[in-house]
Parts: structure tokens; C-alpha cells; sequence
């Protein structure tokens, strides 16, 4: 079985988010269980000057993009066992970022086409073509639209993964015939709404549509978490289905990872995780104490984050309770400057780090005892993953991947701590249940080893992806 994962972004090269890490693991994965996967990608002029150099040109081809055709440069590269095929065009491809164009609707369509349009100079013929967000949705459009009955095209399947719903390549419908570039009387498939929408062009035509979680699968069908795309969804369930994503395992690591104090195990985590948290205790100048229960956060600090749900409650829990807290990261100015005034205002409870850091992410995950994610909505998450492979408790809410991953542990059986309404006293509630679960030591050991030992690894996801692929063929 041979598939072609198609992406705007993946690591190494480059990666802005988790489906970069998604679209640099999974194939790897996948290869690994004996199926031929190869990963095409645009060549962003961003990517490192090294991985540049590693790559070789292939050929240069012309793509139509509507009415006139681009120049198309396909180079390859080879990382972690895996061949990458980069799509060359300065035009589209050399800037700054990676999306956020006045043209990103022209610069993706490109991309899309040109996928297909590589097929003949790679020597190979994917039987399953696996699309990834609106910036490749077009792929299956195509496909469907102009390619399926052409030579050397025959009998390849579609597969389209939402990672997030809320961005899905919406413009008006002059783009059609100006962008796009398909037959008039297939305009219906991307019409949605009164505008034309990529994203409902690859509902429509890919063989199967999939999302990062099975609860994902089921959220966005209601109008609730679909942003517009729930009559769709609903007309095209029976293609719909969620594989829960993975994580790392190398790279999050706690015995072998190089940026924490003291690698440890599940077996020896209670007498060497203490050095993290003394760490992460010293590193945001707060009390060094064992037995006060640390809370981390790593987020985005966006609303749909849960982080109203904090900002209702942080000041009342830090006031009436014995316990720490710290967070990493950026966003909106309202929540920047909530926890600069609350750290301020307790400085022996909280600490702060805006930005992003990778190595200090980690040092979180190892050093907290919990980890807080009150997601309104959640695709998959994978911080919740990674804080159970360090030993951090999750604290969560059950909307998409948090509920498919997290199981409370008041049966004595979870793994974590969750609530389920959107509201911010139960979160509060069920952070004081954490908190008094940690004075537990016996109990709370038993826990800490329960989470370390799950198994996210993508194994487990290409296993369910191989499944799919299979039932497609």
C-alpha cells in the first residue's frame, strides 16, 4: 500500500502548529509498520538553509492554476526514513510566513493541483492520497473533478482530515473560475452558503473525511462546534470518523529527555520528579516546597483555550488555597495582562512566562504535579498527552481529544481529573478534587504511575489510519 500525505506544513521542515508535528510523525509511523508513506509539502523559503541543502531537484513542471499555468519546482528530501517531495515556487512560496496572504486562497489552489500534477516525475503512484486542513482540500476536488479518468491516475483514493473546523478556505464565488479552475458545472461542490469553500469541496468529494479525535467526529456535527458546516457534515456522516492523534514518544520523553533536571521512569518517578518541581519552583522564583501542589499550564492564551473559565476563578482558588501555579505562553491582551496582575498580585503562588519556550515547556510538564486544559473545544490536544508521559495529572474538560484521552480517576481507574460543563466553578471544583486527591501520597503514586504508563504513541493511530486505508482498497 503506497499513500501520499499531503500537508502544508511538517517537520522537520517546517511547522507552525500540531499538524506539523502530525504530518512529521505519523508517516513515520506508518513506515514503519511496512506501508509506503511519502509526505509532499510546499518549499517555503523559511525552511533552514541545512535542510535546503539536502534536498535534490527532481524536475521542473507547469501547473494550471484556472487560466494560466505556474511554474513548479519538485525537489526531495529525506528525513527520519521518510521522503518528502517539496513544491518549488518563489511566487507562492517565498515569504516570511506561512499563511496569512491576501492570495493564500491562489497560493493553496496552486499547491493542491500541483500534488496531482507531480504524480508522473516521482515514480510514485499513491493508492491513497491523505489531505490535511483547507490548504489541501482541493486536492480531492481535483482529483474527482479532472483527474480520476486520466492515464496513470486510475483507482486512488481520497482521504481528508479536519485538524481544526474553524478555518475552511472560505471566499466568493468569483474565485471559482478565476482560482480554482474547475469545470462550471462541478461549482456546486464548493459552493456552500452562498461562498465557495474548500473545505466543503473535500467533504463532498474525498472517499473518506476523518478527524484528530472520535469525539471531534461526533462535536462537529453539531452547530454548536461546526462553525457553518453541520448540514454538510450531517448529509456526509457515513464518510465521517475521528482517529485520536498521537505524540512523540522520543521527543517527549521524561528518561531520556535532555532538557529536564533528572530523567526518571514510571518506576523511580516518586523519588526523582521531585528535582523538576524544585526547578520549575526556583526557575519562577516561588517557595521551594514538596508538598504544595504545583498546577502548569502550556497554552495558547485564546478564549477557546478555557481561559475565561480561569480568569473567573484563579484569583478565588489562589486566595482560599494551598497551592502553585504557572503558565506558559501568549495571545490575546486580555489574558496577558489577567495573570500579570495575578502574579503581581500573589507572587508566592504564581508564575509567569509569556511567550513560547520548547525547553521550558518541558520543564512544566516534568515539574507540575497537574496540568490544566478547560478547553471550550479541543480537536485533539497534545499537551494533555505529554503532561501523562511526564507524571502531570491532567486536569480537563471533556470536549473532543481531552475526553477521548483523559478518564477521571474517581473510579479509581483514570487517569486524570475532568469536568464536563463549560462552567468555571466546576472547574474549580474539580481542581480542589485534584488538589485533594494530591494529599494522598499512597493514592496519588498509584496515579502519577497509571498516567505515565498510557499509551499515546502514534503507533496505536497508524494502526487506525492502516485500518481505514485498508477498507478503502
Amino acid at each position: 500500500m503506497k499513500v501520499l500525505y499531503v500537508a502544508s506544513e511538517a517537520l522537520p521542515f517546517k511547522a507552525s502548529g500540531g499538524l506539523g508535528d502530525v504530518a512529521g510523525s505519523l508517516p513515520q509511523a506508518l513506515r514503519k509498520r511496512l506501508i509506503g508513506a511519502r509526505v509532499v509539502m510546499p518549499l517555503y523559503d523559511t525552511i533552514s538553509q541545512e535542510l535546503k541543502d539536502s534536498m535534490t531537484f527532481i524536475t521542473s513542471i507547469s501547473v494550471p492554476v484556472a487560466w494560466r499555468r505556474q511554474y513548479c519546482g519538485i525537489f526531495e528530501a529525506k528525513a527520519n526514513g521518510v521522503i518528502y517531495y517539496l513544491i518549488d515556487n518563489q511566487y507562492y512560496f517565498k515569504r516570511d510566513g506561512l499563511y496569512g496572504y491576501y492570495d493564500d486562497a491562489e497560493r493553496f489552489a496552486f499547491f493542491s493541483r500541483a500534488v496531482l500534477e507531480i504524480i508522473p516525475h516521482i515514480d510514485f503512484k499513491p493508492d491513497i492520497i491523505h489531505c490535511n486542513d483547507w490548504q489541501t482540500a482541493l486536492t480531492p476536488v481535483y482529483y474527482s473533478c479532472i483527474y480520476a479518468n486520466q492515464p496513470g491516475y486510475e483507482n486512488i483514493k481520497t482521504v481528508f482530515t479536519i485538524h481544526n473546523i474553524q478555518y475552511q478556505g472560505t471566499y466568493g464565488m468569483q474565485l471559482i473560475p478565476e482560482v480554482v479552475g474547475i469545470p462550471d458545472s462541478a461549482s456546486n461542490l464548493l459552493e456552500y452558503g452562498g461562498d465557495c469553500n474548500y473545505m466543503k469541496g473535500a467533504i463532498e468529494c474525498a472517499d473518506k473525511v476523518t478527524t484528530v479525535s472520535p469525539s471531534y467526529a461526533n462535536e462537529i456535527l453539531d452547530p454548536w462546534y461546526s462553525h457553518g458546516l453541520d448540514i454538510i457534515l450531517n448529509q456526509r456522516s457515513w464518510k465521517l470518523s475521528g482517529i485520536l492523534n498521537g505524540i512523540d514518544t522520543v521527543l517527549y520523553n521524561p528518561e531520556t529527555d535532555p532538557d529536564i533536571v533528572k530523567n526518571y521512569s514510571s518506576e523511580d518517578f516518586a523519588k526523582k520528579k521531585p528535582a523538576s518541581k524544585k526547578v520549575l519552583q526556583e526557575t519562577f522564583n516561588l517557595p521551594v516546597r514538596k508538598d504544595v501542589p504545583l498546577i502548569g499550564m502550556v497554552s495558547r492564551l485564546v478564549g477557546h483555550k478555557g481561559l475565561d473559565l480561569v480568569k473567573a476563578v484563579l484569583d478565588e482558588l489562589l486566595a482560599t488555597t494551598d497551592v502553585q501555579f504557572v503558565v506558559l505562553g501568549s495571545g490575546e491582551w486580555q489574558y496577558e495582562n489577567f495573570f500579570r496582575e495575578i502574579a503581581a498580585k500573589y507572587p508566592d503562588k504564581m508564575g509567569l512566562e509569556l511567550g513560547f519556550i520548547p525547553s521550558l515547556s518541558k520543564k512544566i510538564y516534568a515539574g507540575s504535579d497537574m496540568f490544566l486544559m478547560p478547553s471550550k473545544s479541543e480537536p485533539c490536544g497534545l499537551s494533555q498527552m505529554i503532561a501523562l508521559r511526564y507524571g502531570s495529572i491532567p486536569i480537563v474538560r471533556e470536549t473532543g481529544g481531552l475526553r477521548d484521552s483523559i478518564q477521571d480517576s474517581g473510579d479509581g481507574e483514570g487517569n486524570g481529573f475532568s469536568f464536563s460543563s463549560y462552567n468555571a466553578h466546576d472547574m474549580l471544583f474539580t481542581i480542589k478534587r485534584a488538589i485533594e486527591g494530591y494529599q494522598n501520597t499512597k493514592g496519588w503514586n498509584i496515579l502519577v504511575k497509571r498516567a505515565m504508563e498510557c499509551d499515546n504513541s502514534w503507533g496505536k493511530s497508524a494502526n487506525e489510519y492502516i485500518k481505514l486505508y485498508k477498507s478503502l482498497l
